[in-house]
């Protein structure tokens, strides 16, 4: 009988412990999601892309802040910056799980972690100025998801380097635009962190050796 005991409770032991293991996943699980959460939930809800405010201002509509005054193109730089990251963050995980090349892997986890900071910076920056932000990527860059979760290897790599590096350069001419011309000291603070962000990026892409002049515009 005491060998009975003993040996059951043994088993009831390791039970335990399994019970542990499953307990700590799962709560590693949940963390993972609740970060996704996050970074993905808009400030005030979903909005359109021409970056509403919260008291009704519309694209063409320039409203009053205590940082000076915030014009339709000025929203719109935290759109662009929100859905850039929207779609760069799900293609850098992509990448990192899908590419050929140790770099592109590589860029793919760096891009991935700096668009999380980022982010994190525009709806701080949005919810500051009122500016309803979007919560998924606008059609073209979702179409870009899509192209990229078709390819493999060698044409994986150059597509997913190519999609990211031309989008970063059209993201990067908006910045700059509104930089050069925005009277409010809240965006044009932001556009200026954006901007070290956004060339960042695209030297890293160049780094892999696969951009090629259809990139360059």
């Amino acid at each position: 009988m005491r060998k009975r005991y003993g040996s059951y409770g043994f088993a009831g032991s390791r039970k335990r412990r399994r019970k542990g293991r499953a307990v700590l996943a799962l709560a590693a699980v949940v963390a993972v999601g609740a970060a996704l959460v996050v970074v993905l939930r808009p400030v005030y809800g979903s909005a359109p892309a021409d970056g509403a405010t919260v008291d009704g201002a519309r694209n063409g509509g320039t409203t009053q802040t205590r940082w000076g005054p915030l014009t339709a193109l000025d929203r719109s730089l935290l759109v662009k910056v929100r859905q850039a990251g929207l779609w760069e963050m799900p293609a850098g995980q992509q990448a990192q799980q899908r590419a050929a090349s140790p770099r592109v892997k590589e860029v793919g986890s760096m891009i991935m972690q700096q668009h999380m900071q980022l982010d994190a910076d525009t709806r701080v920056t949005a919810q500051r100025l009122g500016v309803i932000l979007p919560n998924e990527p606008n059609g073209t860059q979702q179409s870009y998801l899509r192209e990229m979760s078709t390819k493999f290897g060698a044409d994986y790599d150059r597509t997913w380097v190519l999609r990211l590096r031309a989008a970063h350069g059209q993201v990067f001419s908006i910045i700059a635009k509104v930089r050069a011309s925005t009277e409010n000291s809240e965006i044009r603070a932001f556009a200026e962190r954006g901007m070290k962000f956004v060339n960042t990026h695209m030297s890293l892409l160049e780094s892999t050796g696969l951009v090629d002049k259809s990139a360059l515009h």
